[in-house]
């Protein structure tokens, strides 16, 4: 496809028959679609870039709406939607292209390029031209451009990125399963978040193994998390409980206990095995009577039946919500209890024993981990401390129970004299394993 049949050629009668209706919308969309998934694959970055400059905005400089006709039929129909439909998709055409092959400070410049590519419109009495630069606007400023935003914060390097930007592995999983969004962009955003989480739990794993090694500082990784090297004191406890009352363990019995229970009895016995080993009795009792009486409440009408796949899955969900988020938009009364009491890591540990009976909520864990985060960017990093740290030991307690890394606590031989002093805990060392290459 040659750039002058992109052009100029959309409505000439060799690309619709005579007699039929003038190309509608659908048609000169696809179009433009098919022509840069095709220059994508063959030209240079500069060149799609020239492309894309040439579609949507070199036209503002001359004041010609004749030479794109799609964007010309789009202003004249006042769809403001469509506009944003058909670069949005044009974007994440060339981003999900550009993202397979790393060129994350190409993708730098098409984002840059949407916010300053401003220039005056030649002919001042084309309101058309006005409007349609009052979309470009509003395109910035909209949600959809944060979101493509994402794909290149690593390469940011105008001043400090937003606190929220270290999270934004969830954000793409949220864009990635939204199913209003153009496929490429959920592709695109699915790569995108499986190589951040991928290269989180490598390093992770390399800074354990090289923070408990002798050798010299100048060979040791760069701890992955903002919590310091009491990192590893976490670490320890999140895989202190091994063997028999190991979580997965755990999520193993109860699954079995609770195959042909009724969906009443499984309300109760969900409750047990999700506060089972909690220490803090005060806050186990407030927990408890906040999720009896939720799902009580829910579902009634199934309570006597036997419990089947659909119910457990969306138990777990619910469960899911009551300790997040319950629509999406703000925190639930669990999750602001939890948090503002100073258990970061209980919940953290019961949202970890939902997905060991249930990896199915995988995926609606991370949305309303996006959804939590949507909220509070909002606020300076300064006040919501308390939610960056559930964050962090979020990312390491998945990152730990990933299933492509195993780890282990070890116990170090020590001298007595080198031991006194030290708590049981710090004894042990943590041993990780890499069970296949995650590149």
């Amino acid at each position: 496809m040659t750039t002058h049949s992109l052009f100029t050629d959309l409505e000439e009668p060799n690309f619709v028959k005579p007699n039929l209706q003038p190309l509608n919308l659908q048609l000169g969309q696809e179009k433009i679609y098919s022509f840069f998934m095709e220059i994508v694959n063959e030209k240079s970055p500069e060149e799609v870039l020239r492309e894309f400059k040439r579609l949507f905005f070199d036209f503002l400089e001359s004041g010609s709406l004749n030479t794109v006709p799609l964007i010309r039929k789009i202003i004249s129909a006042n769809n403001e939607q469509e506009f944003r439909n058909t670069i949005k998709r044009c974007c994440y055409i060339i981003v999900n292209n550009w993202a397979s092959k790393r060129k994350y400070e190409a993708i730098q410049e098409l984002i840059n390029l949407l916010v300053n590519y401003d220039v005056p419109c030649k002919k001042s009495s084309y309101t058309s031209l006005h409007i349609y630069k009052s979309w470009l606007k509003n395109f910035v400023k909209s949600e959809d451009y944060q979101e493509l935003k994402l794909f290149a914060h690593k390469h940011d390097h105008k001043g400090k990125t937003h606190w929220s930007n270290r999270y934004a592995a969830y954000l793409l999983v949220a864009q990635s399963l939204d199913v209003n969004n153009p496929k490429e962009q959920q592709e695109a955003a699915r790569q995108l978040s499986k190589q951040m989480k991928d290269n989180f739990k490598f390093e992770l794993a390399m800074y354990i193994a090289r923070s408990q090694s002798s050798a010299s500082s100048s060979t040791r990784y760069v701890n992955p998390s903002i919590l310091g090297d009491n990192v590893l004191r976490l670490i320890k406890m999140i895989i202190l409980k091994k063997g028999l009352f190991s979580y997965e363990n755990l999520a193993n019995i109860f699954i079995k206990q609770t195959q042909e229970q009724t969906f009443k009895g499984f309300k109760e016995s969900i409750r047990k095995y999700l506060f089972f080993s909690v220490k803090n009795l005060d806050l186990v009792k407030i927990l408890n009577q906040e999720l009896k009486e939720n799902l009580a409440n829910w579902k009634p009408e199934y309570d006597e039946e036997v419990l089947d796949k659909n119910l457990f899955l969306r138990s777990c969900n619910r469960l899911i919500d009551c300790l997040t988020t319950e629509n999406g938009r703000e925190p639930s009364q669990l999750f602001i209890l939890l948090l503002s009491q100073g258990h970061p890591l209980t919940l953290v540990i019961i949202l970890l024993k939902i997905i060991l009976i249930c990896q199915n909520s995988r995926s609606h864990l991370e949305i309303r981990i996006a959804h939590l985060i949507r909220y509070y960017e909002k606020l300076p990093k300064d006040e919501c401390k308390w939610v960056i740290n559930f964050l962090e030991i979020f990312n390491i307690t998945f990152a730990i129970y990933a299933e492509n890394i195993e780890y282990n606590l070890i116990k170090v031989e020590e001298a007595k004299q080198n031991s006194q002093g030290k708590s049981k805990i710090d004894t042990y060392h943590v041993f990780s394993q890499l069970r296949e290459n995650i590149y």
